[in-house]
């Protein structure tokens, strides 16, 4: 039977142009024989309407092109409604929307770190991968990295700052810390934002305190990393309880670091190495890190692990771990997954079957006590 798949796309966050891009290639590549579309599109604003979409938005592109969904029009309003579903504003009054399954295209904030997933729980409906927890941990830097440590798990030396940290009486002191604990230069990074928003490289002390203040327009808390002279490695994760590891690839950036603009802006901004060439030792420790990421994270359907793999030691370190990673078919996450032999269309099935099993795992506890 055909499964209807409501596909969220847009937001609130700064990355709002990224995931139109993400939603168009989903869209194009679900099997038509198997799923019925319904495109819901958030605004800037937080607004959530009913999308018509032209025609070739459902047909893939050529191989290699990369295309965006149109702006989001307004027009039909979706609302949830807790307990009963997704609605939709028509002339006539509300009208509920039969969907099986959502599927959340919605990088960073109020997409990727379990506020909509929270929305989703409480409307009780399915949706593809992470969950309220493994969202919010996987988007807090912070909270992931301090659960890593407490595995054992290897990440690069960090220190935690906020707006006090850079007051005129404290930026000194945070100077000192830095100095004493890893050295010039540094990455200062928000805690909670993606696609390397706010993220700068601090080469010496007068440039600190302009590049926290950076990180935290987009956060309320700010990481300083330890600087370390690496490779850029990228490891795919599919699965609920028992995930599984594709083999890895490499970012191999023509910017000082993969910054936004070599993300998404310029397109010579990186070269990407699927398979990376690894030796088979490190990639074998790659695929292991990630799935331990994954599992002490809690996350479930997806997430792509990134790594630091040092030039001069070969030594490994988690960087940070992306629920809901950029998904064109020529993105990195897909682009593994289909060198580890799953081929696009197959990917996203699977993952519209793991939200529906996870989906029906909770359905099955039980939450009145007076029944107990």
């Amino acid at each position: 039977m055909m499964k209807t798949i409501a596909i969220l796309y847009g937001g609130r966050s700064g990355e709002h142009e990224v995931s139109l891009i993400s939603a168009s290639s989903i869209i194009a590549y679900l099997e038509k024989s198997k799923y019925r579309v319904l495109p819901v599109g958030i605004t800037k604003k937080g607004e959530w309407y009913l999308q018509h979409l032209p025609e070739w938005a459902f047909v893939p592109p050529e191989k290699g092109i990369m295309r965006s969904l149109p702006a989001i029009e307004p027009g039909e309003r979706v609302v949830a409604v807790p307990g009963d579903g997704l609605w939709v504003e028509q002339a006539k009054g509300l009208k509920k929307l039969d969907i099986d399954i959502v599927f959340p295209v919605l990088h960073g904030t109020f997409g990727e770190d379990g506020t909509v997933q929270g929305l989703l729980e409480t409307a009780d409906l399915p949706y593809v991968g992470a969950d309220v927890l493994g969202s919010a941990v996987g988007m807090d830097k912070e909270a992931s990295k301090r659960l890593w440590l407490s595995a054992g798990l290897p990440v690069v030396d960090y220190i935690s700052v906020g707006k006090e940290d850079i007051s005129d009486g404290n930026l000194q002191a945070l100077t000192r810390r830095i100095e004493t604990r890893f050295g010039w230069p540094c990455f200062i990074k928000p805690s909670c934002s993606g696609s390397s928003v706010g993220t700068s490289k601090v080469n010496q002390p007068e440039m600190l305190k302009n590049a926290v203040v950076s990180a935290l327009r987009w956060s309320e808390r700010a990481l300083v990393e330890a600087y370390v002279e690496a490779r850029e490695i990228e490891c795919a994760v599919l699965g609920n309880e028992h995930p599984v590891a594709f083999p890895p690839g490499e970012v191999v950036p023509s910017h000082e670091f993969y910054d936004y603009e070599a993300k998404y802006k310029d397109p010579n901004g990186a070269t990407l190495l699927i398979p990376a060439p690894l030796a088979e030792e490190t990639r074998t420790r790659i695929m292991s890190l990630a799935v331990a990421a994954y599992k002490y994270a809690s996350i479930k359907g997806m997430a792509r692990v990134d790594f630091f793999v040092e030039k001069l030691t070969g030594a490994v370190f988690l960087n940070e771990i992306n629920t809901i990673p950029g998904f064109t078919a020529i993105s990195m996450y897909p682009q593994m997954c289909i060198q580890g032999g799953l081929a696009y269309p197959d990917l996203l099935d699977r993952l519209i079957e793991l939200g529906l099993e996870n989906y029906s795992k909770k359905r099955s506890l039980e939450y009145d006590f007076s029944k107990a």
